[in-house]
């Protein structure tokens, strides 16, 4: 079909549809009963640029509001799904430089879509509160768009996924509960704290914005309230990568060194560094998929998941984090946590470590450090270090451990009990050795569990700075194939089913 035939039936299609779906508009949030607000482009002055794979890091054609011919001048492709970037708080007034970087992911796994820029930059570089204020006339700006859109082509709501960062991710709320919540999907990136932890729904990103609605946050330590990203869950799924305070990578060390190595002009950098992990995990789920799935777990609090008791995956507890997530909406929002590396791609492989402590003295430790090895069909980790909270005769302790690279099965456990310091006057005076009978682990990723007992005896001995304890794979344990397959089935569908083939 030739442009100009093209515009006509978008013309007539504008006309047809323009009355009424914007008539049967209801109620909307800020403007009252009185819908004409929709249709008068007038006072619009954000932007929407459509981008492309090619220059994935200038806007180079705008679609503008009322004007259907920049439709066509944009090349918008009405079969494909459209993308909505919103950036957050700016303090140069400049996208920054993870904008291209997502708009090429996208573009990456989603070539025949749109990808669409949200310019609000003029109102997101004032003093923070007036900026934080402006995220309703930007969403506003942001629903008028997506309406006239899908009212000038009948597109399809199901099409429409509003990615917002910070501030960007209250103004994709917005906009979303201003559609009446038809839009498909908003994907919150670590949503602005400040001035938004305490306010209610209407102002801030919620579960009723969308379809569906899940939440990435990664840097919400301090105070509620003065955390750079909003603490409590504004979504149907929210998930907290490494408990969602400071990121791997973020942390005091790597900050001096970067002062040391670039001075002071990139500390805008320096303390964004994990309030933008939200959007580099994001990048990570659409550029690696397949080989790099991550997965969070649903669990109460971080504490508890730093025990690893969180590990299951039964009735939707386990989820992709990112662009392939599970969407499963319940009353509440599911809280999720996950380990991430400091460094793309971010999967790590979690394991629930569970043992029970005897000894013939009554011996008790604080702030222990352990190293555990694991080896398996695939490959090795050694020494991977933790520091085990309290260590004391006749207890249970369970604890999470992470490893960068998959090792298969498991087949062997090997672990050491460090000295805390070179010197102990406890080491005098009493033993320092804990005999084990079992070790039992958990695989997060395969929902394996797997026994060991001593490689030799009944029991295996870990002694304060002695050798390693070597463990391997009980005779009698059971693992349960049936349901680590079904489980991959579940999360890999006819992937997996491909692979066994």
């Amino acid at each position: 079909m030739g442009k100009d035939k093209l515009f006509l039936l978008v013309v007539w299609i504008y006309l047809e549809n323009i009355c009424t779906v914007f008539s049967t508009t209801t109620e909307l949030n800020y403007f009252g009963n009185n819908t004409d607000w929709l249709t008068d482009f007038s006072d619009i002055e954000t932007k929407f640029a459509l981008r492309t794979a090619e220059v994935p890091d200038d806007d180079l054609c705008y679609i503008e509001p009322g004007q259907p011919e920049s439709i066509i001048q944009c090349e918008f492709n009405s079969e494909g799904k459209t993308f909505i970037v919103i950036h957050g708080w700016t303090v140069t007034g400049m996208y920054e430089s993870w904008v291209p970087k997502l708009v090429t992911a996208l573009y990456d796994r989603e070539p025949e879509a749109n990808v669409i820029v949200v310019d609000w930059l003029a109102r997101a570089q004032q003093h923070y509160p007036t900026s934080a204020a402006y995220t309703k006339l930007a969403g506003r700006d942001v629903a008028k768009f997506v309406s006239w859109l899908q009212a000038l082509l009948d597109y399809p709501w199901d099409k429409i996924h509003l990615l917002g960062y910070s501030l960007g991710a209250h103004v994709a709320g917005i906009a979303g509960g201003l559609t009446k919540s038809q839009v498909n999907r908003i994907t919150g990136m670590d949503p602005a704290g400040p001035t938004f932890e305490y306010a209610d729904a209407q102002s801030t990103l919620s579960p009723d914005d969308a379809t569906f609605v899940d939440v990435l946050h990664t840097n919400t330590r301090g105070s509620p309230d003065r955390s750079i990203g909003i603490q409590r869950p504004v979504g149907h799924v929210d998930i907290y990568p490494n408990g969602g305070t400071f990121q791997p990578g973020c942390d005091l060390q790597k900050t001096m060194k970067m002062i040391v190595s670039t001075g002071f002009s990139n500390m805008d950098q320096i303390v964004k560094c994990s309030h933008e992990r939200s959007i580099h995990l994001f990048i990570d789920s659409l550029l690696n998929a397949h080989a790099h799935q991550t997965m969070a777990y649903s669990c109460s609090n971080k504490e508890s998941f730093e025990k690893g008791v969180c590990l299951s995956c039964r009735k939707n507890r386990c989820n992709k984090l990112g662009y392939e997530i599970n969407r499963v909406r319940t009353r509440r929002s599911s809280k999720m946590y996950l380990k991430t590396r400091e460094m793309m791609p971010f999967k790590v492989f979690h394991y629930q470590v569970k043992l029970h402590f005897f000894s013939k003295d009554a011996l008790s430790f604080t702030e222990q450090p352990i190293r555990v090895s694991l080896y398996g069909t695939l490959g090795e980790r050694e020494d991977l270090t933790h520091v085990l909270p309290e260590l004391k005769t006749n207890t249970t302790v369970s604890y999470l451990l992470t490893t960068d690279m998959d090792i298969g099965e498991l087949l062997m456990v090997k672990m050491r009990w460090d000295k805390d310091s070179y010197f102990s006057f406890s080491d005098w005076w009493s033993s320092s050795n804990f005999h084990i009978r079992r070790l039992r682990v958990k695989a997060g990723e395969t929902q394996a569990r797997v026994i060991f007992t001593s490689k030799d005896g009944e029991f295996a001995y870990l002694t304060r700075g002695g050798e390693p304890t070597v463990f391997v794979k009980s005779k009698d344990h059971q693992t349960s194939r049936k349901q680590e397959r079904l489980h991959k089935l579940k999360m890999n569908g006819s992937n997996f089913k491909q692979n066994t083939a």
